[in-house]
């Protein structure tokens, strides 16, 4: 029996920079900052509880690429004795966090907006168009810088996905400024802040449900297990797979294990180093270990999937 942590010896699959990371996230967390305080200001002003609602999202917003970037930071943490992976997994919290923040800032914003139904307050139509306005330059920017990086990390992709939705709630909220001060509709107003709720709750979801798919362990959405089950199966030698895990180690990167049977034995470093590197250039698995037995005894881990995964097509 034989064991093999294959090192990195391929180019694979490089994901962007953690510091051009870091530093679009910091940029765009003042951007967004100073936007809300102006927003909030305007909107009690205006006395508008969309401009406020859109406002109280923006500000958790921020506070969610806060928790990005600081996972950001936490996750170039070197392994130790304690944390044989570091802190990787800091940027999985991060994400299911921000989902969470996001679902109870809908609670709040609804709840004001119920309220207000009843006695619609007289709001300052143009102004909050205005405002809206410059929400849409502000949000759209924001959402340009992170698009880049939205591709390949989980918390990157939940901020630009609310970037790209703040920019669509700015372009209701400039629409119903501009209704409100032609026909004095202000029930406009706490409805628009409903419609906004909606929107974040329908984007927020997605987040929620990938964040809790990942802290559970599951296979991430982007991998392909059934492949990589098939694919291992047919090496030269191998006669049978099991124990196949593949789980996120964070929002950016995977890790698998496996037995392989070969009666044969130990291939040799190469053809293991030659897995490694397809699983990570083919398959994006990242981090992978693999245990080569000959099947003379049973090693099958009652916690692994005993039978081939069926083909996904």
């Amino acid at each position: 029996m034989a064991h093999h942590h294959p090192h990195d010896h391929c180019a694979g699959h490089h994901h962007g920079h953690p510091h051009n990371q870091g530093r679009t996230l910091i940029f765009t967390i003042l951007l967004n900052l100073v936007f809300v305080v102006l927003e909030f200001a305007y909107g009690f002003i205006a006395n508008s509880t969309a401009l406020m609602a859109d406002a109280g999202h923006n500000a958790s917003d921020v506070l969610g690429l806060l928790l990005a970037w600081g996972a950001l930071m936490l996750a170039r943490t070197q392994p130790n004795q304690r944390y044989t992976y570091g802190l990787r997994s800091t940027s999985i919290l991060a994400a299911l966090a921000n989902a969470a923040l996001l679902l109870v800032a809908c609670g709040a914003i609804a709840w004001e907006a119920g309220h207000r139904f009843s006695q619609p307050p007289t709001v300052a139509g143009l102004t909050v168009s205005i405002v809206a306005a410059v929400g849409i330059v502000i949000n759209g920017l924001s959402a340009w810088l992170l698009r880049k990086g939205s591709k390949d990390d989980l918390n990157v992709r939940g901020a630009y996905l609310h970037m790209l939705a703040d920019t669509v709630v700015s372009l209701a909220v400039v629409i119903t400024g501009l209704a409100m001060f032609q026909s004095g509709w202000y029930w406009l107003d706490p409805s628009i802040s409903l419609v906004i709720v909606v929107v974040i709750v329908i984007g927020t979801l997605g987040l929620l449900r990938d964040s809790l798919r990942l802290v559970l362990s599951a296979v991430p959405e982007q991998v392909n297990a059934p492949e990589i089950d098939l694919y291992l199966r047919q090496l030269d030698g191998v006669t049978d797979i099991h124990d196949l895990h593949i789980w996120g180690l964070s929002t950016t990167e995977t890790a698998l294990t496996a037995h392989l049977v070969m009666p044969d034995g130990y291939p040799g470093d190469v053809f293991m180093d030659n897995i490694a590197c397809t699983l990570k250039e083919r398959y994006s698995i990242h981090h992978s270990a693999l245990q080569v037995e000959q099947g003379t005894t049973n090693h099958t881990c009652p916690l692994s999937i005993s039978k081939p995964l069926p083909h996904r097509h």
